[in-house]
């Protein structure tokens, strides 16, 4: 099983770096919709899009994988306050710096300081949220007020 989510993420990181993904210049050139505007990126996005919605189909209908894994999907939907904040977030990080997780983490390869200054902010930002997330949990519960789990999935 992990030989199969490691040959999935060379898959996708191969993807990434084919797709130009991984070249800040070209993401922000396709983020920069009043000057110099590339919209080659948006066929990847469609691409992907479009390859993942059968799979995701046929996910909503199971409660298993393939290879026998539980099929879990967040709990929350719609749109909400943290939604849209983690998405602000994202979309100023990927217009200042050309990079988003995935192109970050097939970048370090380059090893250039400043792929590795973005993954470890990153990494920082994450390991962060999740702290604010567990001591915001426990205050909730010492108040007498059960947390919401927010990344707690549920089963479709």
């Amino acid at each position: 099983m992990k030989t199969l989510a490691f040959l999935c993420g060379v898959i996708f990181g191969l993807g990434l770096l084919i797709s130009g993904m991984t070249d800040p210049a070209k993401v922000i050139a396709f983020l920069d919709i009043a000057g110099a505007w590339d919209p080659s990126l948006i066929l990847v996005m469609i691409t992907a899009v479009l390859v993942a919605l059968v799979p995701m189909q046929i996910a909503q209908r199971r409660d298993r994988t393939v290879i026998g894994e539980k099929i879990a999907f967040p709990i929350t939907r719609g749109i909400t306050g943290k939604l849209i904040l983690g998405s602000a977030i994202f979309g100023v990080g990927w217009g200042m710096t050309g990079l988003c997780p995935g192109p970050s983490l097939a970048s370090l390869a380059g090893l250039t300081w400043q792929e590795w200054l973005f993954f470890c902010s990153m990494v920082a930002g994450m390991v962060g949220f999740e702290v604010w997330q567990r001591a915001s949990s426990t205050r909730a519960q010492r108040q007498g007020n059960p947390a919401v789990p927010t990344a707690t999935p549920r089963k479709i």
